[in-house]
């Protein structure tokens, strides 16, 4: 009966020490209190402590699954990913801050109206991402518990909204790799607000010399500057760029001849 009802509470691993309760001769009610003296039920119904020490009672065994369960039932039907509050640690603050199923029913709620009110770019971002309503809500609800999960994404999505904000496409993968450099999401609107101005121009004066700019090559130039392949053997993205708006003003200040000796000299030629 012990052993039984101290799996429900997640607390098999006790089945040794009952057994060897049992066999000292200790009666049902006494091996339950001295099983609450154990590390193991300790652990597992950490938020008592803290209960007691804040001057609250300490929940029975009973009722502290329940509240777990209301708890986690709340999240489940608000959406929020499976993984996300999923273990009984994740509920001992709750617990023992007394937070009733009622309270955090509504900060969900909260939650979930800061996802609805947010930078539809911001939620765009993610979107296109494969994350959905709950995993933004995950964030706004715990921004603390959600970050293992969600903050590579949410990094992520703030670049790519930025791309997004002025008109441009961005790559998750290269997005990413911008977010392990650093780039933050200010750093990301300044610098795709330059891709933005400067961009077609620029592909534009490849196009009449018979070269290729890519969009890939604008970013690498503007957020990895020495990086990336430009029009020749061993020119970086943003050599290539700047030579290219080296003959964008030299086009508008009529100095043609001058732009194609420079081409001439770098070989010229199209980028596979």
């Amino acid at each position: 009966m012990l052993l039984s009802t101290f799996t429900t509470y997640g607390l098999q691993s006790l089945a040794p020490t009952i057994l060897q309760y049992v066999q000292q001769g200790y009666d049902s009610d006494t091996i339950s209190v001295l099983l609450q003296q154990t590390d193991a039920y300790k652990k597992r119904f950490a938020a008592n402590q803290t209960r007691i020490a804040n001057g609250l009672s300490a929940l029975s065994p009973s009722d502290y699954i329940s509240m777990e369960n209301q708890y986690q039932s709340i999240m489940r039907n608000a959406g929020l990913p499976a993984n996300f509050y999923d273990q009984d640690s994740d509920f001992t603050d709750l617990i023992a801050n007394n937070v009733s199923s009622s309270e955090l029913s509504s900060r969900v709620s909260l939650a979930q109206q800061a996802t609805e009110n947010a930078d539809p770019n911001y939620v765009n971002a993610l979107s296109q991402m494969g994350l959905s309503q709950g995993d933004i809500t995950a964030y706004y609800l715990d921004p603390d518990k959600a970050l293992p999960l969600l903050q590579q994404q949410a990094n992520t999505a703030a670049i790519g909204a930025a791309a997004l904000s002025h008109g441009l496409s961005f790559d998750q993968s290269y997005a990413n790799t911008l977010t392990q450099q650093g780039v933050t999401a200010a750093q990301a609107n300044q610098g795709y607000g330059q891709i933005a101005d400067e961009f077609t121009k620029l592909q534009g004066i490849a196009s009449q010399y018979g070269l290729n700019y890519t969009y890939g090559q604008e970013e690498q130039a503007v957020f990895q500057p020495g990086t990336g392949q430009g029009q020749t053997a061993g020119q970086s993205a943003s050599a290539y760029q700047s030579q290219l708006a080296s003959w964008q003003r030299a086009n508008v200040s009529g100095n043609v001849g001058g732009a194609q000796g420079g081409l001439a000299r770098n070989g010229g030629g199209a980028l596979s």
